[in-house]
């Protein structure tokens, strides 16, 4: 299973960046997807989160200006991000909890903790 983002980039403040997530793979199951960003010299931090049946849940500094959303039938993950500001700078992470599939040979994995590569977003004039 990969999760591999997209849509990154330099904005400047008070702009909007769509990031996009897909989860490969033959996926029988997905639960929660989330975000996280991480800032040189800052913990990883969650930013927003959604589950399976659309409950949501965001940091409050991020609260009213992003949002998470999810196409369940295409295993992906959106983050529409306005009113950014430079704190939001940091390289953003495509999160799920948990996620099963099913391999070539018919056996049933689950796989936790997954992580995607990462892209950056930076917030600046």
């Amino acid at each position: 299973v990969q999760l591999v983002e997209s849509g990154g980039g330099l904005v400047q403040p008070g702009g909007s960046l769509r990031l996009s997530c897909s989860a490969s793979g033959s996926i029988l199951k997905l639960d929660t997807m989330a975000w996280y960003r991480q800032s040189p010299g800052k913990q990883r931090e969650l930013v927003a989160s959604i589950t399976k049946d659309g409950s949501v849940k965001y940091i409050d500094s991020v609260k009213g200006r992003f949002t998470i959303s999810r196409d369940n039938a295409k295993n992906t993950t959106d983050l529409l991000m306005d009113s950014l500001k430079p704190e939001d700078t940091a390289v953003y992470y495509c999160y799920v909890d948990r996620v099963v599939v099913t391999l070539d040979d018919s056996r049933i994995i689950t796989f936790v903790d997954r992580w995607g590569q990462g892209t950056q977003v930076n917030v600046s004039s």
